[in-house]
This record gives C-alpha cells, sequence and structure tokens, in this order.
C-alpha cells in the first residue's frame, strides 16, 4: 500500500494486458460501476460479476472446514479461529482494497503486486506472494489430494487404504500429478483475473455457498421427520419408516419451515450468482484470448514490464 501510495501505477502491464485505453493517464475514480471501457475487470454489468468472483476468494472453502477440523488436536477451537479469522480478513481486504483503488483507481492490476511500478518493490511483493501461495497452496493441496483419494479413489475405484503401504505409495504418485495438471490449466490461460474469476464461479462459490446450503436443506427435513414409531435395525442394517416420498419430506419441512425456507431461498441466490459468475469469467476469457494481449498461453513474455 505504500508504494501504490509514492509511485505511479504499472502503465506498461496495464497497457500490454488491456489495450491502448489502458495507456499512462490520470488515474479516476468512481463511486459505482465504472463506465465501458475504465476498468480492468471488464465493461458493466459483466466488470461487476468479474469482481464478486474474485471476492469469493476471501471466504471460500466451507467444505473443507470439516477436513481441517479433522486435521485439529481441539476441534472445539475452530469455530472462535473462524469468527476471528473472518472478521480479521473482511477489515484487512475492505482497507486494501479501497486504498490501493484510491490511488490507482482504472490501472488497479490483478494480482496486485503486478501493478506497481517500481521493479524492485514489484519483485519483492512477488517473492511474499511465492511464499505465502506456497504456503496455502501446501494446506488445500494436502487436504484436496486426500479428499480426492478417499472419497473417490477409494470409495468408487477401490484404490487401497491411505494408511496402507501402496496407498502411501500411490499417494506420492498422486502429489506431483496433481500439480502437474495445476499448472497445465493455469499456463494455458494468460489472463490471471479470467481463471481465477472461472474458479471462483465454477468451484469455490460451489463448495462455500450453493452445496452446503442444499446439504442442510436436505439434512434438516430429514431428521424432522424422523417419528418415534421409526428406529433402525442393527441386524439388517435397515431403517424402517412409516411413510415416504412428498408426504414425508412435507411434514419434515414444515417442523422448521421458516429455517427450511432460508437454506433454500440461499441455495437459489447462491446457485444464481453461480451461473452469472461462470457467464461473466466466459466473456472475460474470450476477451482475453481474442484482444491480442502480449502474455500468451505457455509463453514466456509478460505484460509487466
Amino acid at each position: 500500500m505504500g508504494v501504490a501510495a509514492n509511485s505511479p501505477p504499472n502503465f506498461t502491464a496495464v497497457e500490454a494486458s488491456y489495450g491502448p485505453t489502458f495507456g499512462p493517464g490520470p488515474v479516476h475514480r468512481y463511486a459505482g460501476t465504472p463506465p465501458s471501457g475504465a476498468a480492468t475487470g471488464g465493461t458493466g454489468f459483466t466488470a461487476s460479476l468479474n469482481g464478486l468472483n474474485q471476492a469469493v476468494y476471501s471466504y471460500g472453502g466451507a467444505m473443507l472446514f470439516v477436513s481441517f477440523l479433522s486435521e485439529m488436536r481441539n476441534p472445539w477451537d475452530f469455530w472462535k479461529g473462524l469468527l476471528i479469522a473472518d472478521l480479521f480478513i473482511y477489515v484487512c481486504y475492505m482497507f486494501f482494497g479501497i486504498f490501493v483503488y484510491s490511488y490507482q483507481g482504472q490501472y488497479a492490476y490483478n494480482p496486485v503486486m503486478q501493478g506497481l511500478s517500481p521493479f524492485a518493490w514489484q519483485t519483492a511483493t512477488n517473492i511474499m506472494n511465492l511464499v505465502t501461495g506456497l504456503i496455502a497452496a501446501a494446506l488445500y493441496g494436502n487436504i484436496g489430494i486426500k479428499v480426492m483419494y478417499v472419497e473417490v479413489l477409494q470409495e468408487f475405484l477401490h484404490f487401497p487404504p491411505l494408511t496402507s503401504r501402496k496407498g502411501k505409495y500411490l499417494w506420492v504418485a498422486l502429489v506431483p500429478a496433481y500439480w502437474a495438471i495445476a499448472w497445465v490449466v493455469c499456463a494455458a490461460i494468460p489472463a490471471f483475473s479470467a481463471i481465477s474469476g472461472l474458479v471462483g464461479a465454477l468451484c469455490i462459490l460451489q463448495f462455500t455457498y450453493t452445496f452446503p446450503a442444499i446439504l442442510a436443506f436436505g439434512w434438516q427435513i430429514q431428521k424432522d421427520a424422523m417419528s418415534p414409531e421409526e428406529h433402525f435395525d442393527p441386524a439388517t442394517r435397515t431403517y424402517n419408516y412409516i411413510d415416504r416420498g412428498f408426504k414425508r419430506w412435507r411434514r419434515g419441512f414444515m417442523v422448521k419451515w421458516h429455517l427450511n425456507s432460508f437454506n433454500m431461498f440461499y441455495f437459489l441466490g447462491a446457485l444464481c450468482t453461480a451461473a452469472l459468475g461462470i457467464y461473466s469469467s466466459v466473456e472475460l476469457l474470450i476477451e482475453a484470448f481474442s484482444g491480442g494481449s502480449v502474455a500468451t498461453s505457455f509463453g514466456c513474455n509478460s505484460p509487466t514490464g
């Protein structure tokens, strides 16, 4: 933030990525949606959605919380850390975004360290970003590979248990394959905001907002639909129902209809946001591949001068 406040934006990088419209000139700031051609994330409503696709990273990954809980020595401490971390993240991100935009305006660049014009500071912040990125990648990568192995490979393809010797060897082979695929995807798309926005809308938003809401909706109804007359038979491992179908779902829904209605409304809203986010990201990808930017797929040229 200090560098952004005391040096001009990186006009070379922004112009190379988004065209001559973003050449050197005065910085303009807008309280609302910027006019057409005055934002690096696109134009109009699409630009606003692309910004939303980036913001979802701040609070993404709620479905992975269960896996993190299982790794903790005292899982009951997790909710305390979650509240403190969310509050801290919200304050820092809001202040950081407003501060940088107030100095760089339409030249604000994603990732933000590439928007700095002094090369020395750009290099230093890149190193910091690599270190923090590697830490985050190691944490989420470890959980992601473990979930994929246990829930997909072991469950459906009958891979050996992860605790066995053969399972550990397969795990070791899976890690480089996982990161190789990630590198191919990232190197194939030259626009950082486009790929991060697509991943945010297609994956992170779903696992943070869409799936938790519909799962909570279904679980609550099934739980409330249970009656004292029903029981589980451990001998046959079957559950004896008194009714089935729509009647049962309606009965379970009405027990806590206000909570279930909220979860369904939340689910539909998240689904709509995801669809719009995917649309805006695809539009940005089309623009990135047809706009003649300096950075190309699997190339070494960089738009940062």
